[in-house]
């Protein structure tokens, strides 16, 4: 097995993607989507995180996120998942996630955007929904309209409401060459 390279302390976003353990559909209940929303939000509030986006789907989860500024992302989301997992795993099951996570940095806003459209029209990709913002579990309403739900949503209406004009970009990272 190749060794992964992750590209962290870098001051920019992370495309972060893991699965349930087998990628059985364990989310795929609105109490289970609410828990981890719940969780979400607890960890974000907890290391300081900045989510941008997310979506969650029936055996994995999308997150756009900024590194922690009080740990490391791989800590954030190693908390993230055993709460979760203490919360929504039945009695008797072997695990709720599969072991490590997908990361890939986000280099640019088009990047960002990118990643964002591509989270947002998972569910409707899937036929779990026609339209995004028919799928309640994701940060697409937010994008859209500005509705405030459990998690905090890093944007320009999250920054309208702070009473801040536009929130000053974060940095991506810079690409070598």
């Amino acid at each position: 097995m190749a060794k992964l390279v992750r590209y962290q302390q870098c001051g920019c976003f992370h495309f972060v993607t893991f699965s349930c353990y087998r990628r059985e559909p364990l989310l795929a209940a609105p109490t289970a989507y609410s828990v981890f929303e719940q969780q979400l939000e607890a960890v974000r509030r907890r290391y300081s995180l900045v989510v941008a986006g997310y979506v969650l789907m029936p055996e994995h989860v999308h997150l756009l996120v900024s590194e922690p500024s009080r740990s490391a992302l791989s800590v954030a989301l190693q908390v993230l998942k055993q709460r979760t997992s203490r919360k929504l795993k039945v009695r008797g099951a072997v695990q709720f996630w599969q072991r490590r996570y997908y990361d890939f940095n986000v280099w640019s806003e088009s990047k960002r955007v990118e990643k964002l459209r591509y989270m947002h029209r998972n569910p409707v990709k899937r036929r779990l929904v026609e339209k995004p913002e028919h799928w309640q579990w994701s940060s697409f309403r937010h994008d859209a309209t500005g509705q405030l739900r459990t998690v905090e949503i890093e944007s320009n209406w999250t920054a309208f409401q702070r009473g801040n004009q536009i929130p000053e970009p974060l940095r991506y990272c810079e690409t070598s060459g």
